[in-house]
């Protein structure tokens, strides 16, 4: 089925996720409107903002992570680490 573009599982599991947050992001403005906000960035913020703020943190850690420990699954747990304070301080 993915090999029209010859994709491994965890890439495909990759965009899923991404294509499932903003599916979820979107459901989420319908049931609550999102309230723009400043918090420690010098700019406001909408939930969308902080989501994209958020996927842009992970490319980056896991980026480091290759290169620092030639492990990506320290990326991974770095961005999962990182989300919160994205979305609670951002």
């Amino acid at each position: 089925m993915l090999n029209w573009m010859a994709w491994t599982t965890p890439t495909a599991l990759f965009f899923l996720s991404i294509a499932l947050g903003i599916g979820a992001m979107c459901l989420w403005q319908f049931k609550e409107p999102t309230v723009i906000r400043q918090g420690v960035l010098p700019f406001p913020t909408t939930r969308g903002d902080r989501f994209f703020i958020a996927l842009l943190s992970a490319a980056f850690f896991h980026i480091f992570a290759i290169l620092a420990f030639r492990d990506p699954s320290w990326g991974t747990l770095i961005s999962l680490l990182a989300i919160y304070p994205i979305f609670r301080w951002a």
